[in-house]
């Protein structure tokens, strides 16, 4: 599957337009370039006698040149469409023009230059994107082997078009449209011991990752990551979706190298350790690394159904969606340099929400059956 967009300039173009007819062709060049005006000369927004500078800075820009052999042209495959931007700094300048005072030019760089891999692109592909979305991350790794299903849909941002796709390769080819500047690398059969170290401390035009965020479903893939990450002083985020909230894991090795895989919740855990591991402790296993006293009630309720009732492990699209924007928010400050400490973090929407969740009576009759749930779980 493409996912890298193919670059023309001025004299290709003319050939690839003339030989392929079909495609769509957007050009919205001048566009652009007045809205550049606009952001460079705020001043403008309440005074309208504009028109003069205005067009001294198209005549400046364009040098006598035509626009059309200005900036890039990207083909985009797999939408077929021929499509010219602004170049790579102009573009960013342009589309990030909102971020500004919320997000500072020296942060915004530094953020853009980030880079970034994406292990799992289920609740990853929210994460991916909206990092992408808010101008950070031009270097980044995504990493899955699985394709998309119908039952995916009630959580990924995908058409019906999409099933059976490559999950990281369709992300690429968001982020693509998004960014077409993007330095893309897709593991598209996943994280494995021959590719890990690649993923983690880079290789060629991609450097050590600044950050990890790990979303896969693999237990024994979640150790190896993070020892990887680890040993390359690399932190680690993983957001685990919570009935409508997430539980948030800070991993900071960079900070401290020393500290103990997922927070010290599952101990001294191995990836050795699973290779007679019985499928039905799996859930146990599953309950331990989110957190226990975080679970949602249902959440746990259902680990007891997988097998029976239910396929598989319960997921809201409103968590999915959730997860991304805190992936997006930590990741900004964290190669930034704040000092986010590492640890647990529980977010629940029910607990800010809910007049009924924070009820005494109710509360502890939440609270007495969770303890029940777990119990049962061995936990």
């Amino acid at each position: 599957m493409d996912y890298k967009p193919i670059t023309f300039n001025a004299k290709e173009l003319k050939k690839f337009r003339r030989d392929n007819p079909s495609v769509e062709i957007l050009d919205t060049y001048s566009e652009h370039l007045q809205e550049l005006f606009f952001i460079r000369n705020p001043r403008f927004r309440f005074d309208k006698n504009y028109r003069q500078q205005l067009n001294e800075f198209l005549a400046d820009y364009q040098q006598g040149q035509p626009l059309a052999r200005a900036g890039s042209w990207f083909y985009f495959p797999w939408i077929n469409k021929l499509i010219h931007f602004l170049p790579e700094q102009e573009y960013l300048e342009l589309r990030t023009a909102r971020n500004k005072n919320l997000i500072t030019a020296k942060e915004q760089k530094k953020y853009y230059n980030a880079t970034v891999g994406v292990a799992g692109l289920s609740v990853g592909s929210h994460a991916a994107l909206t990092i992408t979305m808010t101008g950070g991350a031009k270097n980044i790794k995504l990493a899955d082997p699985d394709a998309v299903s119908v039952s995916n849909l009630n959580r990924l941002r995908y058409g019906a078009d999409k099933i059976g796709q490559n999950k990281a390769e369709l992300v690429a080819r968001l982020i693509m449209e998004t960014n077409p500047y993007a330095n893309i690398k897709v593991y598209q059969n996943g994280i494995n011991q021959d590719n890990i170290g690649d993923f983690v401390k880079g290789s060629g035009n991609f450097p050590k990752l600044d950050i990890l965020l790990e979303g896969v479903d693999n237990l024994e893939m979640k150790i190896l990551l993070r020892q990887e990450a680890k040993a390359a002083h690399v932190p680690l985020i993983m957001a685990t979706d919570n009935a409508d909230g997430i539980i948030v894991d800070v991993e900071r090795y960079d900070l401290d190298p020393e500290m103990a895989l997922f927070n010290g919740t599952l101990g001294g855990v191995i990836p050795e350790d699973f290779k007679n591991f019985p499928p039905h402790e799996l859930p146990k296993l599953a309950t331990k690394v989110a957190g226990p006293q975080y679970v949602a009630t249902r959440m746990l309720a259902s680990v007891f159904e997988v097998g029976k009732t239910l396929y598989s492990w319960p997921q809201l699209g409103t968590a999915a969606t959730f997860t991304g924007v805190v992936a997006a928010y930590l990741t900004r400050l964290i190669v930034n340099g704040k000092k986010i400490k590492s640890g647990k973090y529980n977010l629940s929407l029910d607990e800010i929400f809910d007049p009924d969740f924070s009820h005494p009576k109710i509360a502890k009759n939440i609270a007495a059956e969770k303890d029940k749930l777990l119990k049962n779980l061995g936990l």
